[in-house]
């Protein structure tokens, strides 16, 4: 059990107003968790503390040389008032690999878990409960040491904060729209692709621009070598339903991991789908609409949950999937997973943990 160390807040912030539609990642709760890290002390001191400004050395390596890293899941207000984490030790499981690929010292699964869980806590009266909101975690860890020179930092902080929030898209459940770039590439095997660390996010920014001003929500990446099989999309995982099958990106080291990937596949399998993971040319998903056999396209991620799509463009062609409505399965998809999420479907599968 991680030892905590908790220093309240003397000026607690006014709680947001339900009668007020909470917009995603800009209101933050009164605490934030914090851990230091030194080569030959390992991780220690580990506390809750008011939310506050981070004070850092002009030099620090995470300036200069990117080494960071970050995490995302969420906790939900069940109807019966209890606080739910979806899958933590997913998010645990995957820093640790986030972490080994950007040399930052690994943090055992039960310690992350433990610092989620403690936060949240303290700061539970900010978790949300209008329909459609949570409450958003966000664990980092950034190179602290004051120096120029590419090699791994020898102190680091990871810190934990906390937002409620509503929708990640403005459309809610309403399928989105999405530009598959064909000019960009974000990341090839070898390379980053498969760690959560903000080079990934950085990297894809010129082309959500490009995508934005076109009027279209996301970007759709293509594999960075032949450039023509489909990856991820920036905010989430992306999968397709073609012809009664449900196919998606293998895993090549350069697609994230999704924790709500895992379960969507989970689901689908148990629920009698054929499941592929292949690869998936940008062609043979366009032939496929052009026949018919392509009945539903949707994203999942821990921001969105299930994401339907209603429209895919690349270069000058555009497809309209499913009549721009959502699918059936994605339908279902987004009350399960939610269902469990909030408490509201009796829990099989060990996903829901209960912060007490």
């Amino acid at each position: 059990m991680l030892d905590i160390r908790i220093e309240k807040t003397t000026t607690p912030k006014e709680l947001p107003s339900k009668d007020n539609p909470l917009v995603f990642g800009t209101i933050f709760t009164d605490h934030m968790f914090i851990m230091n890290y030194e080569t030959g002390k390992g991780w220690h001191d580990a506390r809750i503390v008011p939310y506050q400004p981070i004070v850092l050395e002009p030099s620090a390596m995470v300036f200069h040389y990117g080494q960071e890293m970050f995490e995302g899941l969420k906790a939900y207000r069940s109807d019966d008032g209890r606080v739910l984490l979806f899958r933590p030790d997913m998010n645990a499981k995957r820093a640790i690999n986030t972490n080994r690929r950007l040399c930052i010292p690994e943090i055992p699964v039960e310690d992350f878990v433990d610092a989620v869980k403690a936060l949240v806590k303290v700061d539970e009266a900010w978790i949300p409960t209008n329909p459609g909101t949570s409450l958003y975690i966000r664990p980092f860890i950034i190179a602290t040491d004051p120096f120029l020179g590419v090699r791994p930092s020898d102190t680091y902080q990871f810190i934990i904060i906390l937002s409620p929030v509503g929708p990640y898209y403005k459309e809610g459940l309403n399928p989105v729209k999405i530009w598959i770039e064909d000019d960009y590439v974000r990341a090839v095997k070898g390379g980053i692709g498969e760690a959560k660390t903000g080079g990934n996010y950085v990297a894809s920014m010129a082309s959500q621009v490009k995508a934005h001003d076109a009027g279209y929500s996301q970007v759709l990446w293509l594999d960075g070598v032949h450039r023509k099989y489909i990856e991820e999309v920036g905010a989430m995982n992306i999968l397709f339903k073609i012809n009664g099958k449900v196919v998606t990106p293998k895993l090549n080291g350069s697609i994230l991991p999704g924790v709500t990937r895992d379960s969507v596949l989970h689901l689908c399998r148990e629920w009698g789908y054929e499941v592929e993971e292949r690869l998936i040319a940008v062609d043979e998903l366009y032939d496929a609409a052009k026949s018919g056999a392509l009945e539903e396209v949707f994203g999942s991620g821990t921001a969105a949950v299930i994401s339907p799509v209603g429209e895919l463009r690349f270069e000058d062609q555009v497809i309209q999937i499913n009549g721009g409505k959502i699918g059936e399965l994605s339908q279902k998809l987004y009350d399960t997973i939610t269902g469990i999420q909030l408490g509201r479907i009796k829990d099989e599968y060990g996903w829901s943990v209960e912060v007490k």
